[in-house]
């Protein structure tokens, strides 16, 4: 059996990754979607409350809706799977015992850790719902999944195109929670096989962009 390329390396997964919007209809493996998930789910999360989600849309209804739910844009329907990143605000409020045991389990936590932990988790929540920021704390840890899976796509030779322009609800409906106040739809990541070669478009400087310090403050260092 042929061996595949090996995968890319991190720094290599970066520099490469390019935005594609034109996908081969060639599905994705199996074993190659299901690390791609694996490593999605490997980001880190506040707390490891662990309140994002990942939705597979590959069917072929589920994709032309997802097509119209971002005003007609091409990839969604031309990529063969969509991972669609949902937060949950309140995810904060159920049962987390089975994260705080595998902890244990796993020699990463000790009872002493887990229990001021519980208690911390929950103030520290209390206080994002008073302020209002449940959902955006939320959006955050599930848009960090977004980027491991993109980078992750990329080093195992697949395509994908970060997507921030949607209508929520539509989307929600394609994935079944459109009555679901405490989901919010993160973002939307065609993935697959490119049709395309797009060239890289170029960054600013990093004296322009890189600061030490304060806003603004450049050195030797960040030149």
């Amino acid at each position: 059996m042929t061996q595949g390329p090996s995968p890319l390396t991190v720094p290599q997964a970066i520099r490469t990754r390019r935005s594609i919007r034109h996908y081969l209809p060639d599905p994705v493996p199996g074993r190659l979607l299901t690390e791609l998930l694996d490593l999605a789910l490997e980001a880190p999360s506040s707390w490891n409350v662990q309140a994002r989600f990942v939705v597979v849309v590959s069917d072929d209804e589920g994709r032309a809706a997802l097509a119209r739910a971002t005003g007609g844009q091409p990839h969604p329907q031309e990529a063969p799977l969509t991972l669609v990143f949902v937060a949950g605000s309140q995810a904060w409020r159920e049962d987390l015992s089975d994260i705080y045991e595998q902890a244990l389990r796993d020699g990463a936590w000790n009872e002493r850790f887990v229990s001021g932990l519980s208690e911390a988790t929950q103030d520290f929540q209390r206080d994002l719902e008073q302020r209002g920021l449940l959902r955006e704390y939320a959006v955050k840890d599930a848009v960090i999944s977004a980027t491991y899976a993109m980078l992750a796509a990329a080093s195992m030779g697949l395509a994908s195109s970060p997507m921030n322009g949607w209508d929520e609800q539509q989307v929600k409906r394609v994935i079944g929670v459109e009555d679901r106040d405490d989901l919010h739809v993160a973002m939307l990541l065609p993935v697959g096989l490119p049709a395309e070669t797009r060239a890289h478009p170029g960054r600013r400087p990093r004296s322009r962009q890189a600061f030490t310090g304060r806003y603004g403050h450049v050195d030797g260092g960040t030149r």
